[in-house]
């Protein structure tokens, strides 16, 4: 038994590993570095792009719940994920330098994977996992549609810049986690009212990178905005999102500021560190304006700027059951972003089940499709829901799951909500497969 895997991205080195250690011979096929995607600057496997932090680990987040489900699953990189983490407070942050090593060692190791550096531009016609990411090749993309018979949808997605901690002013910025939760690990640079005004007047009239023709027609990730974006949607937009200051109090001041940028820790050294919800797609000299003008961030040395890259996804809603298998044949999978599944955690999540439903066709036993009360089942049911008109990528989150049962002066409880919707999901996976699952 073998089997092609396209992309050695989160998703399909979770699936290969996943078959693998099920005795299944693997061709994992990489185009990098041979042929870059434009947003990836290394040859490792598993790289992360635009963050180095896979949310929340508690379970009581929908994201942390994924994380747990995982665990339960036997999941392998959330495993070398929590032996790279760097601290972020309640966040799993890696160093993804390590991380990316880690993985690729571990696939190049393994003698049921041989790792092809190697663009592939066809749909094999044996057992495959198709997991090219949200940046597949236009060649194997057309290969895609053709066999959908759909056509692609199309997001962007914006990266945000990283800077040197060495550059930061600590006379005005501060260490501190939100509401003190957790350790006190996310550099935040404070702004009054005036100071703000300076930062929102720079950003909503710097020039952008200009849009190919085929991108004029932009769809953007709720989730995952450009910053100018969000300006764009009024003054005090951003002081409610990624710049609120609520909960974030320099002990030095006893002071409640008019915004906060947080930023987060990027890599083990402590050296790096990437600003919170500052996707974006501004021109270089203007990012280095904008950044410039926020208090503590006056001389910081940018060691990337920001970007914007096109990511794709098939209609996932016509082309996959909740089993992630192919409904036009069984033999062939999808997994990570190109699915419509958003995030970091969620391609490695997804990557995990179609590796292990992979491996259940190929054994001939049953396929698995998880409950829709655990966070991968609702998931998977989500973008595989043909009752969706205009399907849009989805990320963890407690809207997708049944409702729980509440006594009413509770139901507006969010906390106690999403704890008993956590406990049930873990509770049905530990039911299903009795911790033995492997």
């Amino acid at each position: 038994m073998e089997v092609t895997i396209i992309g050695a991205g989160l998703a399909g080195s979770e699936a290969a590993l996943q078959l693998a250690k099920r005795d299944i011979k693997v061709n994992l096929y990489e185009m990098r570095p041979n042929k870059t995607t434009g947003a990836h600057t290394g040859e490792n496997c598993a790289e992360f792009v635009c963050s180095n932090s896979l949310g929340s680990y508690d379970k009581s987040n929908a994201s942390g719940l994924l994380k747990h489900e995982m665990e339960i699953l036997g999941g392998e990189l959330i495993k070398i994920a929590y032996a790279c983490r760097v601290p972020a407070g309640n966040a799993l942050a890696i160093d993804r330098e390590l991380f990316a090593k880690t993985v690729t060692e571990k696939i190049e190791s393994n003698a049921n994977i041989k790792l092809i550096r190697e663009e592939l531009t066809e749909l094999p016609n044996t057992p495959a996992i198709i997991a090219s990411g949200p940046l597949t090749s236009d060649k194997l993309a057309d290969k895609i549609k053709e066999f959908t018979e759909n056509e692609h949808l199309h997001f962007f997605d914006a990266i945000a810049p990283i800077v040197e901690r060495d550059s930061i002013n600590f006379d005005k910025a501060f260490y501190a986690s939100r509401y003190d939760k957790g350790e006190a690990s996310y550099i935040n640079c404070p702004m009054n009212k005036e100071e703000y005004d300076k930062f929102y007047n720079i950003l909503i009239n710097a020039p952008r990178i200009e849009l190919k023709d085929f991108e004029k027609d932009a769809k953007f990730f709720e989730s995952c905005l450009p910053v100018e974006v969000l300006a764009s949607r009024g003054v005090d937009t951003l002081r409610f999102g990624p710049m609120k200051p609520v909960g974030l109090i320099d002990k030095r001041t006893n002071e409640e500021n008019y915004a906060v940028v947080q930023l987060r820790q990027d890599n083990s050294a402590k050296t790096l560190y990437n600003l919170v919800g500052f996707q974006t797609n501004l021109k270089w000299g203007s990012q280095k304006e904008l950044l410039h003008s926020i208090p503590g961030l006056e001389n910081a040395n940018i060691v990337r700027f920001g970007v914007m890259h096109r990511n794709t996804f098939i209609n996932s809603p016509k082309v996959l059951n909740a089993c992630l298998q192919t409904k036009k044949r069984p033999d062939l999978f999808f997994a990570g972003q190109i699915t419509g599944t958003e995030g970091y955690t969620e391609s490695i999540a997804t990557g995990l089940l179609a590796g292990i439903n992979m491996a259940k066709l190929l054994q001939g036993e049953k396929l698995i499709e998880l409950p829709e009360e655990t966070m991968l089942g609702a998931l998977t049911h989500y973008i595989s829901d043909e009752a969706h008109e205009k399907f849009q990528p989805i990320n963890s989150n407690w809207g997708i799951l049944p409702p729980v049962d509440l006594p009413k002066k509770e139901r507006k409880n969010k906390k106690l909500k999403a704890e008993l919707m956590a406990n049930r999901s873990l509770e049905t996976l530990s039911n299903i497969f009795s911790g033995n699952f492997i």
